[in-house]
């Protein structure tokens, strides 16, 4: 959608387009860690990737959030030293991945469409975000700064919940819960901008509304290619039989699974609703042209007769009758104003008018 194009606020354009994550991103990468226990806490930025690697074995639960996979230097010191496959690192680096889930020996590799709408330009920014599970870490891999995890850090610091109780594996699920939530965020937006765009359409369709409904639909089918496989991704979590997911985990994956085909009633729903927008767009402007054609029609119907009249007394000949006559001219717009005012009624009485 440009995409859901980093929707920014513009005349006859949704509040929100979706815009995806910069591809070419420069700049230094920022690496974030939140380790915890049930009663201990840290949250440090981390400097070096190196000092990341002895939380690979710590008992404690490690969330490790690498902001930029541009510089691929860091990436694969971080895969050789959690024995990560080339192929995984390889999809990490490289952006525009299918929502897919890969179960390894030793870790889980998830791929998913993240999005979130930016407070200051207001746009809803889509970006790939990549997950390593392991037995005591999770790892995450983001286009760029910018999430929708504030409020799973926010659990982890106050340790409300269950979350500081539980595993790796809950804190993986957390992060997915935070990110199906953001769909419902941007859809109720992107609603928003439906809702208003109905008004536009019903009131003064034009040439903007027609460019706003067609980066709409953009909007919806790119979300439906974003979300649709993320239904897979759930459903093999939840069926998986891994020592990395516990039956615990598994019941609230399950609810995700349902949150997921939510979102896509929703999409979809909103996807036909723009479609019928179009239609209603193409409908209106049809019926504007007939009330257009239907006047002048009315108007030249009417001048035909009048024309009639008129050319019979424009012709040059000598001897006609009427041409000498007094009251001629008179009589003549007598007959054109008596002919025009009886079509007029009948037009009006057969309601054509």
């Amino acid at each position: 959608m440009s995409l859901i194009k980093n929707i920014s606020k513009t005349t006859g354009a949704p509040s929100g387009r979706i815009v995806q994550a910069s591809k070419k991103r420069k700049g230094k990468v920022t690496i974030e860690l939140i380790d915890y226990t049930e009663s201990d806490f840290k949250e440090i930025e981390i400097e070096r990737i190196e000092d990341v690697f002895d939380y690979k074995e710590k008992d404690s639960c490690s969330w490790i959030n690498i902001n930029g996979v541009h510089d691929t230097n860091i990436i694969e010191r971080l895969g050789k030293k959690f024995d990560i496959h080339p192929i995984v690192l390889d999809d990490i680096v490289n952006i525009g991945q299918r929502s897919k889930f890969d179960n390894f020996d030793k870790y889980i590799f998830i791929v998913l469409k993240m999005f979130y709408i930016k407070e200051k330009t207001n746009e809803i920014i889509a970006e790939q975000i990549s997950f390593i599970l392991g037995d005591k870490f999770v790892i995450s891999f983001q286009e760029e700064e910018g999430d929708v995890f504030d409020f799973v850090r926010d659990k982890i610091r106050k340790s409300k919940g269950r979350i500081r109780k539980m595993k790796s594996d809950y804190l993986l699920y957390a992060l997915i819960d935070a990110i199906i939530d953001g769909y419902f965020i941007v859809i109720e937006k992107l609603g928003e901008d439906i809702e208003s765009l109905e008004e536009k359409l019903i009131k003064n369709p034009g040439t903007e509304t027609l460019l706003t409904i067609h980066s709409l639909k953009m909007e919806m089918i790119f979300l439906r290619k974003s979300i649709w496989p993320l239904r897979e991704v759930m459903s093999a979590m939840a069926r998986e039989e891994s020592v990395l997911i516990s039956k615990d985990v598994v019941f609230f994956v399950r609810e995700l699974y349902d949150h997921v085909i939510q979102v896509m009633d929703t999409v979809e729903a909103f996807r036909d609703m723009v479609s019928g927008m179009l239609e209603i767009y193409l409908s209106s402007l049809s019926n504007k042209m007939n009330e257009v054609m239907k006047v002048l029609t009315i108007i030249a119907t009417i001048f035909i007769p009048l024309t009639f009249v008129a050319g019979i007394y424009g012709m040059n000949f000598k001897f006609m009758p009427e041409l000498e006559w007094k009251f001629g001219y008179i009589m003549f717009w007598g007959i054109i104003f008596s002919i025009g005012l009886l079509m007029v009624i009948y037009f009006r009485k057969k309601k054509w008018l």
